[in-house]
């Protein structure tokens, strides 16, 4: 069962154990659609993966592998993490968003002239975006790739403590799937800030999620 607490612990003082810390890339263009579009961070995105690496290194430590989505947005995010942690970024295309096809990166207004009322909560689940997935090979991408890293951790064939820079669609997927709830895209999201943290433990032989959006680290100033 998904582990939720009424009171967040300090990050610092958490022991080291086998642990996945999840972040969702800072903030991209707004207008745009996402999935797999190639758009970048804004200056405000920018600014917040800044503060997001400085407080991985200060509070979240040990972390010894990073992994990220190979989409653009994700990529700068992480690239601020390396820099900061002196980490080289393992990019995988296994942890991008969902693939929206020829509605990657398009124009809001374009895409509703072309595709009027096309969003992945309007398909059926084995109903793909053209060119793209359907709700149900993204769902499966995800739980598969989880699985592989985490089986990957237990066999100590890497590191014990990772960072993994996604998107906020993976991250609800895991959160449904850590839940033992079933996922349909109808479901409502799990909310995912900007730049936000989510770390899923192992404990007593079930991986669980101990912290979700963590934005702390957002409201420093300088």
């Amino acid at each position: 069962m998904l582990h939720h607490k009424g009171k967040e612990e300090d990050p610092s003082k958490k022991d080291s154990r086998m642990r996945i810390v999840v972040v969702r890339h800072g903030q991209d263009e707004h207008g745009y659609r996402g999935g797999w579009s190639q758009r970048g961070l804004t200056e405000e995105g920018k600014m917040q993966s800044q503060l997001l690496a400085k407080h991985l290194s200060n509070s979240w430590q040990p972390l010894k592998f990073l992994i990220s989505s190979d989409l653009r947005r994700a990529r700068e995010t992480a690239e601020y993490i390396s820099q900061e942690m002196e980490l080289p970024i393992h990019s995988s295309p296994l942890w991008r968003e969902m693939n929206n096809g020829e509605l990657a990166g398009m124009p809001n207004s374009l895409a509703e002239q072309l595709y009027p009322g096309l969003f992945a909560s309007s398909l059926e689940m084995d109903e793909p975006y053209p060119h793209g997935e359907s709700p149900r090979q993204f769902f499966q991408r995800i739980t598969h790739a989880f699985e592989g890293l985490c089986e990957k951790m237990i066999t100590l064939q890497i590191s014990s403590e990772i960072i993994v820079v996604t998107h906020g669609g993976v991250i609800t997927i895991l959160s449904y799937f850590l839940n033992g709830s079933v996922w349909s895209n109808k479901e409502p999201a799990i909310p995912t800030n900007a730049a936000s943290i989510h770390e899923i433990s192992y404990q007593e032989g079930k991986w669980l999620f101990t912290t979700q959006n963590h934005i702390d680290h957002l409201s420093i100033k300088g």
